[in-house]
């Protein structure tokens, strides 16, 4: 297939019959064999024609008459994958985390509303990406749109989703609160980033997303990692987006891509994976490997509220510091030791005076970090930067059945020597649970790509040590940087490390302004 000034396509294909019938303005130079030489006019509908025609290939016009605003330019598979989602009703994008999947989405969505296919998106996400990810991307990638964020008690939802926004975003577990509301706005798209919360077909989740969806209704289901602790994962997805792919029940589903062995254990079978890959079509996939254009570090923010326990008492101990700064000045030393006792309630487990320590409910951030860990087939670091908290993050994980070592400061030298050499010879452990301070130097562990902070830490020495763990001689990947954050003074400290400057000055004022004083 060649471009043709702009404006016409050249195919060669056996189907130049059925091309002329449908697109009656294309013409046919020649033929040789049964293969045909086709010039068509390269237009939004003549490209859906083709598509339909199961002609590869076929590049949407939102490579010619589409300027792709925003601030930043789109990289190449940036570009063919806004060409792909414009050109598809219901597809799947399965491009890695840290590939820029959610800009090619707003641009295709945007140019969609340009031509006057579609007027408004719902956007369906996790919490902690509502406004980090997804809101932040469609101000700076389609600023001319308008954009709410419907989050909250159910009479502020109602107002987000009823007002006209083009863009709506809204988490997984407030569908069901406003599901309603949403049938009778009539949303043209739909887009389901981190797909795999709705593999289950028997969940309410999936239910209520696929009682919202009419035969008209756009579907965009996005994930980096498609089915990746089963076959039988691929089920729900195929469900919503190609059910004719798909057998009626799941338990058919079931039989043909696994073998049973006991009564409760069953196996993939060997080309189980050639299935799901034939189930879940149409879709496009980039690796952060393959997209070379690509910088070599992306770093991601992701907020996790805290949660009403956190909250009282981050907000007892700011009264607590703000009579103590009343009757003193606030020096570098003091405010370093208030600012860490903040971000230790943060992170969810804080040290009082006696050195005895205060657990607090942290399941959204773990829940968060598990999806993290799901969201990449490689291996992760997660620096967390306080003992005892290190502990309940193993713990979680451990129970959740991913493969976990830990390294803090009481581990030996002989033990962390093992550990590493494990890491980056043998399969497990897959995430490896670290202590700043006590594995932030020459140690290298480019078998991860990704490096997770649990909580920032208070040296920008320490963070980019960290993150040179992985990014060193030997790595073979793109690689992600997430950052978890739930306060205000987490999101403050992660710009100062991230603008490599922070100095005795700086944590003060950064005191004095959490403290408001």
């Amino acid at each position: 297939m060649e471009i043709v000034d702009n404006s016409a396509l050249l195919l060669k294909t056996k189907k130049y019959d059925q091309i002329k019938q449908l697109i009656p303005k294309s013409r046919v130079i020649k033929k040789e064999s049964g293969v045909g030489e086709v010039l068509v006019h390269w237009g939004y509908n003549e490209s859906k024609v083709l598509k339909n025609l199961n002609i590869k290939n076929v590049p949407s016009p939102i490579l010619r008459n589409y300027t792709f605003p925003g601030f930043y330019k789109p990289f190449r598979h940036q570009l063919l994958t806004s060409s792909f989602l414009s050109l598809h009703q219901r597809c799947f994008c399965f491009n890695e985390t840290g590939t820029g999947k959610t800009s090619s989405v707003v641009w295709a969505a945007d140019y969609l509303m340009k031509t006057k296919v579609i007027k408004k998106v719902l956007v369906i996400c996790p919490l902690s990406i509502m406004s980090s990810a997804w809101r932040t991307d469609i101000l700076q990638t389609a600023m001319h749109r308008t954009v709410g964020i419907a989050y909250g008690k159910p009479e502020i939802r109602k107002q987000v989703i009823k007002k006209g926004y083009e863009f709506v975003i809204i988490n997984y577990d407030g569908l069901e609160i406003v599901a309603e509301d949403i049938i009778q706005q009539n949303f043209d798209l739909i887009v389901v980033d981190e797909a795999n919360a709705y593999k289950n077909p028997s969940t309410k989740r999936w239910k209520i997303l696929n009682k919202i969806l009419t035969p008209s209704t756009w579907l965009w289901m996005l994930t980096g990692t498609p089915a990746s602790q089963s076959p039988v994962d691929a089920f729900g997805l195929a469900k919503m987006v190609s059910p004719e792919r798909v057998p009626k029940y799941k338990g058919a589903w079931q039989d043909k891509v696994m073998i049973k062995i006991t009564q409760f254990k069953w196996i993939p079978k060997p080309d189980s994976k050639n299935m799901v890959f034939d189930a879940l079509q149409p879709a496009i996939r980039f690796t952060k490997k393959e997209c070379l254009d690509l910088p070599s570090v992306l770093v991601e923010t992701r907020h996790i509220p805290l949660t009403t326990q956190q909250e009282k008492y981050y907000r007892a101990l700011k009264s607590q510091f703000l009579i103590q700064a009343g009757g003193e000045e606030v020096t570098a030393v003091n405010a370093a030791a208030n600012l860490t006792k903040l971000l230790q309630i943060s992170g969810g487990n804080v040290y009082t005076d006696n050195r005895d320590v205060v657990e607090f409910d942290i399941k959204p951030r773990l829940k968060e970090l598990m999806d993290v860990i799901e969201q990449t087939d490689h291996k992760v670091l997660v620096f967390v930067p306080y003992r005892h908290t290190i502990d309940t993050v193993f713990s979680h994980l451990t129970k959740h059945k991913v493969y976990t070592s830990i390294i803090h400061g009481s581990v030996t030298a002989n033990k962390r020597t093992e550990i590493f050499k494990r890491f980056q010879d043998e399969e497990r452990p897959r995430v490896l649970v670290i202590q700043p301070q006590a594995a932030s130097h020459g140690v290298t562990l480019t078998r991860a790509d990704t490096v997770v902070f649990w909580s920032p830490v208070m040296s920008v020495e320490t963070y980019l040590q960290c993150i040179a763990r992985i990014d060193r001689y030997g790595q073979k990947n793109k690689m992600t940087v997430i950052h978890l954050e739930g306060s205000a003074v987490e999101r403050r400290m992660y710009g100062m490390l991230q603008t490599k400057v922070v100095s005795h000055s700086q944590l003060v004022e950064l005191y004095k302004n959490e403290l408001g004083i």
